[in-house]
């Protein structure tokens, strides 16, 4: 499937998603993310590094929160007893990493009519530091 990075994220979009991941990045006791220009424009143009992509159909016009809320909702699946990748948790574990600082928000759409969200990490942390999940992906403060 062929993406067009033609649909812009607005800035509005662009910082309800970081404020989406900031909230829930204080539940673990992590440091707040800072929205990078650079970053942005990256996600947007190409999508390359790190992306992290929600697909949902052009109908469903979704907010910075309901994206970040779909991402984060992986905690579910995840095993803080037993810390580490694993299939379907990579959306929530970039999202509380702890030593990322930055992340940049694009939106795209396909030839099928479907639409995407995608988010860029920096410094990119829980595909390439394998092992460093329990210093790294906190579990949330009671």
């Amino acid at each position: 499937m062929k993406l067009k990075f033609m649909t812009v994220a607005s800035k509005q979009f662009n910082n309800e998603v970081l404020r989406a991941h900031n909230e829930y990045r204080r539940q673990h006791g992590v440091p707040p993310l800072k929205l990078c220009k650079k970053l942005n424009q990256e996600a947007q143009q190409n999508g390359s590094g790190l992306i992290l992509l929600l697909s949902f159909k052009q109908c469903l016009l979704r907010t910075g929160q309901e994206v970040a809320d779909r991402w984060y909702s992986e905690i579910k699946n995840y095993n803080f007893q037993q810390p580490g990748f694993t299939s379907g948790t990579g959306h929530f574990t970039a999202m509380v990493w702890k030593n990322t600082k930055k992340m940049g928000v694009g939106k795209a759409s396909a030839s099928d009519g479907s639409s995407f969200v995608v988010a860029r990490y920096f410094p990119a942390g829980n595909v390439v530091n394998q092992g460093y999940f329990e210093e790294n992906v906190l579990p949330p403060k009671k």
